[in-house]
């Protein structure tokens, strides 16, 4: 059986990890969609799809990675036309896995199954809340994997967010 999985991954933190995990516990292959893969260098999407694709497979093992395929989303403007959109990308899958109530919906109303993903310490693991804390120089490394750490140093979020927000 085989899932989806889609997020912005702004970046890819501890929170995506153990969304991931989750989901390999309930299919055998886990299809990861980068949502607005289209988009970067703006506030909400500061980072390319190819560095948040760097970020993710930098955070897992390599039995994980035997799991997983990555695939690009760019967004398009039609939100009734966008699981099908997907389906144009990915491969076929079973049931989706998100928290996000729009894609339930979109999801739902096709008759696929989605799978609410358990959220750990969403105050902290938030994109939005790393994003701002590395802006601004404060303590971000501890909610990010080892992986996500590196690219984001080697790219010099830092400087570029502070740019952005």
């Amino acid at each position: 059986m085989n899932g989806l999985y889609i997020g912005r991954f702004q970046p890819f933190h501890l929170g995506h990890l153990d969304a991931i995990k989750f989901a390999l516990s309930q299919v055998e292959n886990l299809w990861i969609g980068i949502g607005s893969s289209n988009k970067s260098n703006e506030k909400r999407n500061p980072f390319t799809a190819d560095e948040r694709k760097e970020m993710i497979i930098s955070s897992l093992d390599d039995a994980t990675k035997k799991r997983i395929q990555i695939y690009y989303i760019p967004d398009i403007d039609v939100h009734e036309k966008w699981t099908y959109h997907i389906d144009s990308i990915v491969p076929k899958y079973d049931m989706v896995f998100s928290n996000d109530d729009f894609t339930h919906t979109l999801y739902q109303k096709r008759g696929i199954k989605v799978i609410p993903v358990p959220l750990k310490e969403r105050e902290n693991l938030s994109g939005t809340n790393i994003r701002e804390k590395i802006a601004m120089g404060k303590s971000w490394e501890e909610f990010v994997s080892e992986g996500t750490k590196k690219i984001l140093l080697k790219i010099d979020a830092e400087r570029r967010l502070a740019k952005i927000l």
